[in-house]
């Protein structure tokens, strides 16, 4: 089990065999921000940039499939995995995944009503549409980077610019298609209509592809009730909760206070962060979690006459990609509040029953002792 776990998140790609010509099997795989060029042209936002930056990390973070990052383009992905191509039930899996996380961190950001971020959101509909493609590439190494080329490439990316209605779909070719079995590819989209199309492009001739709205999918987003995450609102979610004898506004200093957090959360060893940028929302903090890192940012902020909340996405947190840490706080006596941890997940990163079960008990544990470090910090500091 512990070398389950560990190897949780990292599956080795396949071995690909090259043909005479030097060209491997690949699946190529590009999520496409829909609406960035104009969210970008007319939100007015100067940290509007940086949603996109965090919304591609979504994307990257979202990667089931073990695949590799080939390139960035604005506000696309290039992903690829040499070797035969994925059944077509994990492939599902894995769009499904991508759309739901990169759409409740949207969610997520357009709660807050006061931000003008927040007001860009509302007015500009950004949303995901996946390409996906399997044919052969060629792959060359130069410098310290992997650039991929052949025909295939070039259908994928024209694949970007086709005649489907909408702004939310799976595209697939009939390359990656024809690899799969029928009844198996219906019972994977028993969830929506799979549609047949066609495209013509210069140079390449038609190019035939089957394609899914992903709109349905909407209806599985978090706290879709009332428009906002709230809590309890989430399905794949750890909670704990600890009263702590301090006033709720000094508790949430101290948990803000990414300095504190070696005191108050086990195998916290070190916290790295900008100090010039300490506090506000939208800072990474990169911290030294046992033998590894683990990335913080401080992403959300609530204060009303009954609960403060506050939140926090978890990056490069390999079992529990795209992951949020929420903190509820509750006033209970001037000199008291209750503090409720919430660990919000989309999936755990292993295909084992086993190992999924034993870490979802090993974060229910490392939640409670927090919970209970975090008491015991606050109320010593504020006898101090």
């Amino acid at each position: 089990m512990h070398a389950a776990r560990r190897a949780a998140g990292h599956r080795p790609a396949a071995p690909a065999e090259a043909d005479a010509h030097g060209m491997v099997p690949a699946l190529l795989f590009i999520p496409d921000i829909s609406g960035f060029t104009r969210f970008i042209q007319e939100s007015g936002s100067p940290l509007a940039p940086q949603l996109i930056a965090d919304l591609l990390e979504i994307l990257i973070e979202a990667n089931m499939l073990g695949m590799e990052v080939s390139e960035i383009q604005g506000d696309a992905i290039l992903f690829y995995r040499l070797g035969p191509p994925p059944p077509v039930q994990e492939l599902v899996t894995q769009c499904r995944r991508i759309f739901l996380d990169f759409q409740n961190y949207v969610r997520l950001v357009e709660r807050d009503t006061d931000s003008a971020l927040s007001a860009a959101l509302r007015h500009h509909d950004l949303t995901i549409k996946i390409i996906v493609h399997y044919g052969r590439v060629s792959v060359a190494q130069i410098r310290q980077f992997v650039k991929l080329m052949g025909r295939d490439v070039i259908v994928v990316h024209r694949l970007l610019k086709n005649n489907i209605t909408g702004s939310e779909y799976i595209l697939l070719s009939d390359g990656y298609f024809e690899t799969q079995n029928p009844a198996e590819v219906a019972r994977s989209f028993s969830w929506t209509r799979l549609l047949r199309g066609t495209c013509l492009y210069d140079y390449l001739g038609e190019v035939c592809f089957r394609y899914a709205h992903l709109s349905p999918l909407r209806l599985l987003l978090n706290g879709q009730q009332n428009g906002g995450l709230t809590q309890g609102s989430q399905r794949n979610a750890i909670k704990v909760q600890c009263a702590i004898p301090v006033p709720a506004a000094y508790a949430l200093r101290v948990i803000s206070n990414f300095r504190l957090r070696p005191n108050w959360m086990p195998g916290v060893r070190d916290v790295q962060y900008d100090v010039t940028k300490a506090g506000r929302l939208g800072t990474s903090y990169k911290v030294q979690f046992n033998r590894g890192q683990i990335d913080f940012q401080a992403v959300q902020r609530f204060e009303d006459a009954t609960r403060i909340e506050y939140v926090e996405k978890i990056s490069l947190f390999r079992l529990f990609p795209n992951s949020l840490l929420f903190y509820f706080i509750e006033p209970v006596t001037d000199q008291g509040c209750l503090v409720t941890l919430e660990f919000r997940y989309g999936y755990v990163a292993s295909s084992r029953r086993l190992v999924r079960f034993g870490q979802l008990r090993r974060m229910k544990r490392f939640l409670a002792v927090s919970a209970r470090q975090l008491a015991a910090l606050c109320g010593h500091m504020a006898h101090r």
